[in-house]
């Protein structure tokens, strides 16, 4: 597999982002926006945004079940910041009609950082990338970010808040075919992470 065909789910967020740091990454990106496309991609990636409206549109665009079907089933998918919460198994602080895809065994607090004027940047260790002899570490930018408050015994822990109030918070795991991190690396510039989850989806 070449060049694999990964999907972003293109509902709502920073999609165009996304897909830019994907096909910079040796894959081809398609939009994803109606269950059929699914059947099109070799993975997904879900996107940041506002979890609750995302969860939202998936039922109105028919997405949830056939995505989830996808999921179990082995699809890989990468999930930044929102995506981070649509993928896992539980979720703190969110409304009672919000749904999301339970396939990382996470519990996960959403906005745990604080408000949109709280968003903050930091240099992390990344583990499978920055531990690579003379890699640097990775510049993470929260916006309104989820941390991870509890990781279950088949989840890799793969990055963490160095610094501050908030440090030794997960910020970044792996689970099977799933990793998600609280951070948006699409809008560094730095294309390790996507590197990372293309090497994955062609594995």
């Amino acid at each position: 597999m070449s060049r694999p065909v990964i999907g972003v789910l293109a509902l709502q967020g920073d999609v165009r982002e996304h897909v830019a740091a994907l096909q910079a990454s040796g894959a081809d990106a398609i939009a994803v926006r109606r269950p059929g496309e699914l059947e099109e991609i070799d993975g997904i990636v879900l996107p940041g945004g506002e979890s609750t409206t995302m969860s939202k549109l998936l039922g109105v665009f028919d997405l949830f079940d056939p995505l989830r079907a996808k999921l179990l089933d082995g699809l890989p998918a990468y999930g930044s910041c929102a995506g981070m919460i649509m993928l896992s198994s539980r979720i703190l602080d969110t409304r009672p009609d919000a749904r999301h895809l339970d396939v990382l065994d996470i519990t996960v607090r959403r906005n745990a950082f604080g408000r949109q004027v709280e968003s903050f940047e930091a240099d992390i260790d990344f583990a499978g990338i920055t531990d690579a002899p003379g890699a640097a570490k990775m510049r993470g930018v929260f916006i309104r970010a989820p941390w991870v408050e509890e990781a279950g015994p088949g989840v890799t822990v793969l990055a963490r808040v160095p610094d501050g109030p908030a440090a030794g918070r997960i910020v970044a795991v792996e689970q099977g075919s799933v990793i998600a991190t609280s951070f948006h690396p699409e809008v560094t510039g730095d294309r390790r992470v996507h590197e990372y989850f293309v090497a994955k989806v062609r594995r």
